[in-house]
Protein backbone atom coordinates (compact mmCIF):
# COMPACT_ATOMS: atom_id res chain seq x y z
CA UNK A 1 0.00 0.00 0.00
CA UNK A 2 2.59 2.41 0.85
CA UNK A 3 4.51 1.72 -2.16
CA UNK A 4 1.06 2.33 -4.29
CA UNK A 5 0.67 5.62 -2.94
CA UNK A 6 4.60 6.60 -3.43
CA UNK A 7 3.99 5.54 -6.81
CA UNK A 8 0.79 8.03 -7.48
CA UNK A 9 2.75 10.98 -8.05
CA UNK A 10 5.20 9.01 -10.55
CA UNK A 11 1.78 7.90 -12.15
CA UNK A 12 0.44 11.15 -12.55
CA UNK A 13 3.43 12.66 -14.07
CA UNK A 14 4.02 9.53 -17.00
CA UNK A 15 -0.22 10.12 -17.36
CA UNK A 16 0.32 14.05 -18.27
CA UNK A 17 3.56 12.93 -20.08
CA UNK A 18 2.42 11.05 -22.20
CA UNK A 19 -1.20 12.01 -22.76
CA UNK A 20 0.33 15.41 -23.62
CA UNK A 21 2.62 14.27 -25.99
CA UNK A 22 0.32 11.85 -27.88
CA UNK A 23 -2.44 15.24 -28.04
CA UNK A 24 0.43 17.22 -29.39
CA UNK A 25 1.41 15.09 -31.98
CA UNK A 26 -2.35 14.48 -33.13
CA UNK A 27 -2.87 18.08 -33.79
CA UNK A 28 0.37 18.98 -34.85
CA UNK A 29 -0.37 16.09 -38.20
CA UNK A 30 -3.78 16.87 -38.30
CA UNK A 31 -3.56 20.78 -38.52
CA UNK A 32 -0.59 19.96 -40.81
CA UNK A 33 -2.46 18.24 -42.87
CA UNK A 34 -5.17 20.13 -43.19
CA UNK A 35 -3.52 23.19 -44.37
CA UNK A 36 -1.53 21.06 -46.76
CA UNK A 37 -4.89 19.48 -47.95
CA UNK A 38 -6.47 23.59 -48.18
CA UNK A 39 -3.30 25.17 -50.05
CA UNK A 40 -3.05 22.41 -52.86
CA UNK A 41 -6.41 21.11 -52.96
CA UNK A 42 -8.33 24.32 -52.34
CA UNK A 43 -5.64 26.41 -53.24
CA UNK A 44 -6.32 28.42 -50.25
CA UNK A 45 -4.31 28.87 -46.50
CA UNK A 46 -5.66 28.00 -42.62
CA UNK A 47 -4.08 31.34 -41.62
CA UNK A 48 -3.70 30.20 -38.45
CA UNK A 49 -2.12 26.75 -39.17
CA UNK A 50 1.77 27.94 -38.77
CA UNK A 51 1.93 29.45 -35.41
CA UNK A 52 -0.38 26.86 -34.32
CA UNK A 53 2.09 24.10 -35.10
CA UNK A 54 5.18 26.48 -33.84
CA UNK A 55 3.30 26.24 -30.22
CA UNK A 56 2.47 22.95 -30.54
CA UNK A 57 6.23 22.23 -31.38
CA UNK A 58 6.58 23.63 -28.11
CA UNK A 59 5.12 21.92 -26.08
CA UNK A 60 6.30 18.71 -27.79
CA UNK A 61 9.75 19.53 -26.64
CA UNK A 62 9.36 20.49 -23.22
CA UNK A 63 7.42 17.59 -22.40
CA UNK A 64 9.51 15.47 -24.48
CA UNK A 65 12.36 16.46 -22.42
CA UNK A 66 10.97 15.88 -19.47
CA UNK A 67 9.86 12.33 -20.60
CA UNK A 68 13.26 11.32 -21.55
CA UNK A 69 14.92 11.83 -18.69
CA UNK A 70 12.33 9.19 -17.25
CA UNK A 71 13.33 6.62 -19.96
CA UNK A 72 16.88 7.25 -20.15
CA UNK A 73 16.39 8.93 -24.00
CA UNK A 74 18.92 11.86 -23.63
CA UNK A 75 22.64 11.85 -25.30
CA UNK A 76 25.03 11.79 -23.67
CA UNK A 77 28.88 10.15 -23.17
CA UNK A 78 29.68 7.44 -20.36
CA UNK A 79 33.32 7.16 -21.45
CA UNK A 80 34.93 8.16 -18.47
CA UNK A 81 31.94 6.63 -16.20
CA UNK A 82 32.48 3.17 -17.46
CA UNK A 83 36.22 3.43 -16.96
CA UNK A 84 35.73 4.55 -13.22
CA UNK A 85 34.85 2.49 -10.24
CA UNK A 86 31.31 1.82 -9.16
CA UNK A 87 31.60 3.53 -6.16
CA UNK A 88 32.81 6.76 -7.94
CA UNK A 89 31.17 6.65 -10.68
CA UNK A 90 27.84 7.05 -9.14
CA UNK A 91 29.32 9.60 -6.88
CA UNK A 92 30.08 11.53 -10.59
CA UNK A 93 26.32 10.70 -11.47
CA UNK A 94 24.76 11.66 -8.37
CA UNK A 95 27.09 15.18 -9.31
CA UNK A 96 25.47 15.72 -13.22
CA UNK A 97 22.04 15.54 -11.67
CA UNK A 98 22.63 18.16 -9.21
CA UNK A 99 24.33 20.42 -12.05
CA UNK A 100 21.19 19.58 -14.32
CA UNK A 101 18.97 20.02 -11.33
CA UNK A 102 20.56 23.47 -10.97
CA UNK A 103 20.39 23.97 -14.72
CA UNK A 104 16.72 23.13 -15.03
CA UNK A 105 15.53 25.37 -11.22
CA UNK A 106 17.56 28.42 -13.44
CA UNK A 107 15.41 27.55 -16.24
CA UNK A 108 12.20 26.91 -14.32
CA UNK A 109 12.82 30.49 -12.44
CA UNK A 110 12.97 32.51 -15.86
CA UNK A 111 9.95 30.77 -17.54
CA UNK A 112 8.28 31.74 -14.20
CA UNK A 113 9.30 35.23 -14.23
CA UNK A 114 8.70 35.47 -18.43
CA UNK A 115 4.93 33.94 -18.35
CA UNK A 116 3.46 34.78 -14.83
CA UNK A 117 3.42 38.60 -16.61
CA UNK A 118 1.13 37.35 -19.60
CA UNK A 119 -0.83 35.87 -16.83
CA UNK A 120 -1.43 39.04 -14.65
CA UNK A 121 -0.69 42.34 -16.07
CA UNK A 122 0.06 42.02 -19.65
CA UNK A 123 -3.36 39.28 -19.91
CA UNK A 124 -4.75 41.34 -22.86
CA UNK A 125 -1.87 40.59 -24.99
CA UNK A 126 -2.79 38.22 -27.84
CA UNK A 127 -1.27 35.91 -29.92
CA UNK A 128 -0.84 36.90 -33.95
CA UNK A 129 -3.64 34.67 -35.45
CA UNK A 130 -4.81 32.18 -33.61
CA UNK A 131 -8.67 32.57 -33.21
CA UNK A 132 -10.57 33.10 -29.51
CA UNK A 133 -12.18 29.81 -29.20
CA UNK A 134 -12.32 28.05 -25.92
CA UNK A 135 -14.64 29.64 -23.69
CA UNK A 136 -14.02 33.25 -24.73
CA UNK A 137 -16.89 34.60 -21.86
CA UNK A 138 -15.29 33.07 -19.20
CA UNK A 139 -11.81 33.64 -20.37
CA UNK A 140 -12.85 37.11 -20.77
CA UNK A 141 -14.21 37.71 -17.60
CA UNK A 142 -11.29 36.40 -15.89
CA UNK A 143 -8.57 37.29 -17.21
CA UNK A 144 -9.43 40.48 -19.85
CA UNK A 145 -11.75 42.22 -17.39
CA UNK A 146 -14.59 41.13 -19.47
CA UNK A 147 -13.55 42.19 -22.62
CA UNK A 148 -13.35 39.04 -25.03
CA UNK A 149 -10.41 38.06 -26.53
CA UNK A 150 -10.06 38.10 -30.52
CA UNK A 151 -7.41 35.77 -31.05
CA UNK A 152 -5.97 33.87 -27.71
CA UNK A 153 -4.04 35.31 -25.11
CA UNK A 154 -0.51 34.46 -24.65
CA UNK A 155 -0.56 33.01 -21.54
CA UNK A 156 -1.87 29.91 -22.71
CA UNK A 157 0.70 28.57 -25.33
CA UNK A 158 3.30 30.54 -23.32
CA UNK A 159 2.24 28.23 -20.25
CA UNK A 160 4.53 25.18 -21.65
CA UNK A 161 7.31 27.23 -20.59
CA UNK A 162 6.71 27.00 -16.46
CA UNK A 163 4.60 23.34 -17.15
CA UNK A 164 7.76 21.46 -19.33
CA UNK A 165 10.07 22.85 -16.63
CA UNK A 166 8.28 21.91 -13.47
CA UNK A 167 7.91 18.43 -14.92
CA UNK A 168 11.84 18.57 -16.19
CA UNK A 169 12.47 19.70 -12.32
CA UNK A 170 10.51 16.75 -10.63
CA UNK A 171 12.01 14.29 -13.28
CA UNK A 172 15.74 15.22 -12.08
CA UNK A 173 15.00 14.99 -8.40
CA UNK A 174 13.36 11.52 -9.37
CA UNK A 175 16.23 10.31 -11.15
CA UNK A 176 18.71 11.36 -8.27
CA UNK A 177 16.49 10.04 -5.64
CA UNK A 178 16.23 6.12 -7.63
CA UNK A 179 20.35 6.55 -8.73
CA UNK A 180 20.94 7.34 -4.51
CA UNK A 181 19.00 4.44 -3.50
CA UNK A 182 19.92 2.12 -5.90
CA UNK A 183 17.40 1.52 -8.11
CA UNK A 184 19.10 3.06 -11.29
CA UNK A 185 22.53 3.47 -12.23
CA UNK A 186 22.79 5.95 -14.77
CA UNK A 187 21.38 9.41 -15.81
CA UNK A 188 21.80 8.23 -19.63
CA UNK A 189 21.41 5.35 -21.52
CA UNK A 190 24.46 3.41 -21.32
CA UNK A 191 26.11 2.49 -24.16
CA UNK A 192 26.67 -0.84 -22.77
CA UNK A 193 23.13 -1.86 -22.34
CA UNK A 194 22.64 -0.51 -25.62
CA UNK A 195 24.64 -2.95 -27.44
CA UNK A 196 23.33 -6.01 -25.49
CA UNK A 197 20.17 -4.70 -26.55
CA UNK A 198 20.73 -4.38 -29.89
CA UNK A 199 22.49 -8.30 -29.84
CA UNK A 200 19.67 -9.40 -28.18
CA UNK A 201 17.34 -8.33 -30.41
CA UNK A 202 19.87 -9.41 -33.43
CA UNK A 203 20.21 -12.55 -31.76
CA UNK A 204 16.19 -13.32 -31.56
CA UNK A 205 15.97 -12.58 -35.41
CA UNK A 206 18.24 -14.60 -36.42
CA UNK A 207 16.77 -17.50 -34.43
CA UNK A 208 13.41 -16.62 -36.13
CA UNK A 209 14.98 -16.87 -39.50
CA UNK A 210 14.23 -12.99 -40.02
CA UNK A 211 17.88 -11.46 -40.94
CA UNK A 212 18.59 -9.96 -44.17
CA UNK A 213 18.87 -12.48 -46.85
CA UNK A 214 20.78 -10.02 -48.92
CA UNK A 215 23.89 -10.39 -46.28
CA UNK A 216 27.09 -12.04 -47.71
CA UNK A 217 27.20 -15.01 -44.74
CA UNK A 218 23.24 -15.36 -46.48
CA UNK A 219 24.44 -14.95 -50.35
CA UNK A 220 27.15 -17.88 -49.23
CA UNK A 221 24.70 -20.31 -47.99
CA UNK A 222 21.96 -19.93 -50.41
CA UNK A 223 25.34 -20.64 -53.09
CA UNK A 224 25.87 -23.65 -51.10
Amino acid sequence: MQRAAADRPTSLIDSIERVGIATVLGLMTLVTFANVVARYVFNSNILWALETTVFLFAWLVLLGASHGVKISAHIGVDLILNLVPSGLRKAMVLLSVALCLLFSGLLLAGAWQYWWPFATTRAWFEVNDIPMVFFPDLMADLFNEGEEYEKMPRFIPYAALPIGLVLLTLRFLQAGWQIATGRREMLIASHDAESEELLAEMKRDADAGTLDQTSPASRQDGER
